[in-house]
């Protein structure tokens, strides 16, 4: 009996790491096909938070030119990379003109982003390249989206979708199912970058 017992007890151990090997390669597909936008404000204060969604404001009217219009991920990052400074130089514009004197740092980086819910979709727990603009210390909370697919710029029409296939579709689409893997893959990432980065 205890052989038997023994023997199941392997099998679920087995099944379930088969699985959440299954879905880690989906969410790292998901990963590489989505380019994100990482707005940090310069604190939690009330008028920071505010200048923060005024720059988003700001910059997702400006990126509906740059990415609308991507055929995939590359070209989105190219994109980003050739106005790095325009993002900067309009992120300050509206700062300034808002009566703050921040300075605005932009980067392309690949960063860890917990499990996030977005619309009608929500994104695994992961390794994200995205374009990041920290207000100046950078101390605040952050605000993102997704800029490629262009889901986030105004009259997107970009849908998640249009660049994973059906099974990372519907880890994205039907969140409900993956709670418990969306959970693991968040821990995952947070030993990960505690340990590696």
């Amino acid at each position: 009996m205890k052989i038997l017992f023994r023997a199941f007890c392997c099998a679920v151990i087995i099944s379930c790491l088969l699985s959440l090997t299954s879905f880690g390669a989906a969410c790292e597909d998901i990963e590489d096909n989505v380019l994100r936008l990482h707005i940090l404000a310069n604190s939690d204060s009330e008028s920071d938070q505010n200048l923060k969604l005024k720059v988003r404001d700001g910059i997702t009217v400006f990126m509906e030119n740059i990415f609308s219009d991507c055929r995939n991920k590359d070209e989105a990052i190219k994109n980003a990379k050739e106005h790095t400074s325009d993002i900067k130089e309009l992120s300050e514009k509206i700062l300034h003109e808002n009566g703050s004197n921040d300075t605005v740092e932009v980067s392309i980086v690949n960063m860890p982003f917990d499990t996030r819910c977005y619309k009608d979709f929500s994104l695994p727990a992961g390794y994200y390249d995205a374009v990041r603009i920290v207000i100046g210390e950078g101390k605040g909370h952050n605000w993102w989206c997704v800029l490629y697919p262009a889901v986030c710029v105004p009259a997107a029409e970009g849908n998640i979708g249009d660049v994973l296939n059906d099974s990372e579709k519907d880890i994205v689409t039907d969140s409900d199912k993956y709670i418990v893997r969306f959970k693991i893959a968040e821990i995952f990432t947070s030993v990960f970058s505690f340990f590696f980065h």
